[in-house]
């Protein structure tokens, strides 16, 4: 059964977990625990962090057909933004997580400390724009207001899109890190800058918005269908992955997940329920 978790309650309980830790030493410290031995207890449940969609759904789908033949005990929990499931993870309270792409975590790492290591690749959600009151990109017009996400790889990406769609011009060589100031030439629009989660609920405010594939999902838009643009999957750098605290890459439990997730049972389970709007990417993560 998935678990869903209430942010609140967890920021509350975050601190004495953190005392927890600190109290138990490196050695006991979760990340790293292992049973009698020296080897990792296998016959606790591997808890991951997740999105709800698609990410937990696919966990789900692991945990319910194909976990028990790998004697593997599988516990999702489900987060609703993208900086606690790495902070859970960096501090031990689960054993790793699944909602993110390779430079989201690079930035997350060189800004937070932490030490959160990829697995494992398992799917793209392609990042488009969307809209309710235009029906084709020619529509977009000076003087109307686009909202994206407002974290620093996420925005980035959005702006490479529109800039690729000829909605903007970036200064040469920005990257994926652009920002609303690399903007050369806004072409008279405007720009609203939102939590990545919050954008969909802006979509009646705002003339388009960016929006990240799973959360154009939960909000009932068809990546594949409703966006007027939408990012090519050939060359793309935006992997979704299981990832880990470095150190525990060689956990059974974890090998184990990482297998099934690129299983052809897997890949057959995205393609019939996404129909195209979260791609199969499976294989080994970019490297820094």
């Amino acid at each position: 059964m998935r678990k869903n978790i209430k942010l609140t309650a967890f920021a509350a309980a975050s601190a004495a977990l953190a005392l927890g830790l600190t109290a138990c030493g490196s050695s006991s410290d979760p990340s790293t625990a292992k049973a009698d031995g020296g080897k990792v207890d296998e016959s606790k449940p591997l808890v991951i962090a997740a999105s709800p969609t698609p990410h937990a759904d696919i966990l789900k789908f692991v945990k319910d057909n194909l976990a028990a033949k790998e004697g593997l005990k599988l516990e999702v929990k489900e987060f609703t933004d993208y900086v606690l499931p790495n902070t859970a993870t960096e501090q031990g309270q689960v054993d790793g997580n699944y909602f993110q792409h390779k430079p989201y975590l690079d930035d997350f790492n060189k800004k937070n400390g932490t030490h959160i290591v990829p697995v494992v690749n398992v799917h793209l959600e392609p990042l488009g724009l969307y809209s309710k009151k235009v029906k084709a990109l020619s529509d977009i017009k000076a003087g109307q207001t686009v909202a994206v996400p407002n974290d620093t790889t996420n925005e980035g990406r959005a702006l490479q899109l529109l800039a690729a769609n000829k909605l903007i011009t970036l200064k040469d060589g920005v990257g994926t890190n652009a920002k609303l100031s690399d903007i050369t030439d806004k072409k008279g629009l405007e720009f609203k800058e939102l939590e990545a989660a919050t954008v969909p609920r802006a979509l009646n405010d705002v003339d388009a918005a960016v929006i990240n594939g799973n959360y154009a999902i939960e909000a009932n838009l068809s990546p594949a269908k409703d966006a007027l643009i939408l990012e090519k999957a050939e060359g793309n750098p935006y992997a979704n992955f299981l990832a880990v605290k470095e150190g525990k890459q060689s956990d059974p439990r974890v090998q184990k997940l990482a297998k099934l997730l690129n299983s052809d049972e897997v890949k057959k389970f995205i393609q019939d329920k996404y129909q195209g709007s979260v791609i199969p990417a499976f294989g080994a993560p970019a490297a820094s």
